[in-house]
């Protein structure tokens, strides 16, 4: 809020109200006083601007004016009223006029009586200060009286002449206005207290949450790293399960058919020995990490690592029906023998004299599954004679094969080329199993290792890498592949 403004208007108003009081009251009583009397020059009662020398005189308007302005002067606190000419009756002591006064009556007597009011503004800001002059005009009574007044300063007054100036001054201290508003300055206050305490206690809640926000954060970012790292130790079904919260963390199990997947590698303790730790662990942890991806990939639950072995199944917490879980768990095999291939050629390139050579067996059957161990700890895994069933069937596998049992056969017969085996009797199961064989796993991944030959069979392991040979090493196989080839032929033993 402007209070220079808001003081200047008020002051304005204020003046230019107690002008036209004024005026009206002169105007008044020359009209109804001075004209009646002057109408009726036979009266006893006159108009004179020494009407207390004369008995039953009445004062002129000048003399009226002055005299208005001696009272209001008295009575007025911030107003003072003062009537003002420079042509004053003989026996009267002059005015005293200031630069203000001098210049509003030349002005009016100049540019005319219709002049615009003239006021002028000053003082501080809290204590304003302002003086308002408006012409005095000559009337038809007032031009006779003092032509005719044998004191009169001037003969040949007209109707419109500027007789002098009648003068309003007000005075505004806005700082003792404002205690008129004390009531409303006290709420004011109030509210800009409680504006600054509410403020200030948003402030707080704001650091506070703030405070609480950056703890979540931290929070939440620690708990997202401990779940990647124990994401690390589950299966990716049984990860999400758990943490969706499809699954409890409860001791509970469900009897369900699955297709189970056991695989180990051949030899691997004499490989192991030929290695350095260092090369072994880092040997068996790229063949691990492989074999998850292809798992992951055909929908498999990772069941666990058993040194060189792997154990998966299909069909929990996820399943798409025993024949396509089957299917699935099939072409997984497939696609890990496959992988095999291409990294035996690059364990050979690197200097690995016996690479991993993988046997895998795959059976399909109810199993127990779900949580088992201890209210402290637990594990999720299966339990069952199919489970042992389809470790057997590995053990059974040539190095680079895979073999199934008749359940699984049956749901994936359309699908592979698969030969019987001699039926086997295992503990736990009355009846007799017959293993099938997979054939043709790397028909339609010659493509895959060029230059690299990998074949197998009952009594017969043949795998070259062509580009690693030397002249002297083809020359040597070839011969020892002709004698082969010859003895084939003759169904006869070789002579070494």
């Amino acid at each position: 809020m402007d209070l220079r403004h808001l003081s200047d208007t008020a002051l304005n108003a204020q003046a230019n109200s107690l002008n036209s009081m004024i005026t009206d009251i002169r105007s008044y009583y020359a009209r109804n006083v001075v004209g009646r009397v002057l109408a009726n020059p036979d009266g006893r009662t006159i108009a004179a601007h020494n009407y207390l020398e004369v008995p039953g005189a009445i004062p002129i308007p000048a003399t009226l004016s002055l005299e208005l302005g001696e009272v209001i002067g008295r009575r007025g606190e911030n107003i003072r009223y003062r009537f003002a000419s420079d042509l004053v009756f003989a026996k009267r002591a002059p005015h005293d006029l200031d630069a203000f006064e001098r210049d509003a009556l030349q002005t009016f007597r100049t540019k005319g009586a219709d002049h615009p009011l003239i006021t002028q503004v000053s003082g501080s800001l809290l204590d304003r200060h302002i003086r308002l002059a408006a012409p005095v005009v000559m009337g038809e009574a007032c031009v006779a009286c003092h032509n005719a007044h044998p004191e009169s300063p001037k003969r040949d007054w007209k109707v419109g002449d500027v007789r002098g100036i009648q003068e309003v001054e007000i005075e505004q201290p806005i700082a003792a206005n404002l205690l008129s508003f004390k009531y409303l300055l006290a709420y004011f206050v109030g509210a800009g207290l409680f504006g600054v305490c509410f403020a200030a206690l948003q402030w707080r809640q704001a650091r506070t949450f703030g405070r609480m926000n950056t703890e979540l954060e931290e929070a939440n970012s620690f708990l997202a790293s401990v779940s990647m790292k124990i994401s690390k130790y589950l299966s990716p079904q049984v990860y999400r399960s758990i943490f969706s919260g499809e699954r409890d963390v409860t001791i509970s199990t469900e009897r369900k058919k699955l297709t189970i997947f056991f695989s180990d590698i051949k030899d691997f303790t004499v490989t192991s020995e030929r290695l350095q730790p260092e090369e072994l662990t880092q040997l068996l942890n790229e063949y691990f990490t492989e074999m998850s991806k292809i798992a992951q990939e055909h929908g498999a639950t990772v069941d666990k690592f058993i040194g060189d072995a792997i154990l998966a199944f299909f069909g929990d917490p996820e399943t798409m029906g025993p024949r396509e879980d089957a299917k699935a768990c099939l072409a997984m095999a497939i696609a890990m023998q496959r992988r095999m291939v291409e990294l035996n050629a690059e364990w050979r390139r690197r200097g690995i004299e016996k690479p991993f050579q993988a046997r895998m067996g795959i059976n399909t059957g109810f199993c127990n599954v779900g949580n088992f161990g201890s209210a402290d700890r637990m594990d999720y895994t299966i339990i069952g004679a199919e489970a042992n069933l389809a470790a057997r069937l590995e053990q059974i596998a040539e190095p680079g094969g895979i073999v199934m049992s008749y359940e699984t056969y049956a749901h994936v017969e359309d699908d592979v080329r698969a030969r019987p085996l001699a039926p086997i009797s295992l503990k736990g199961i009355s009846r007799e199993v017959i293993p099938y064989v997979v054939e043709g796993i790397h028909d339609e991944a010659t493509d895959a290792a060029p230059g690299v030959i990998n074949e197998y069979a009952e009594g017969a392991r043949i795998f070259l890498d062509l580009e690693r040979l030397t002249e002297v090493e083809r020359d040597r196989l070839h011969a020892v592949l002709t004698d082969a080839v010859e003895a084939l032929k003759r169904r006869q033993p070789l002579t070494s």
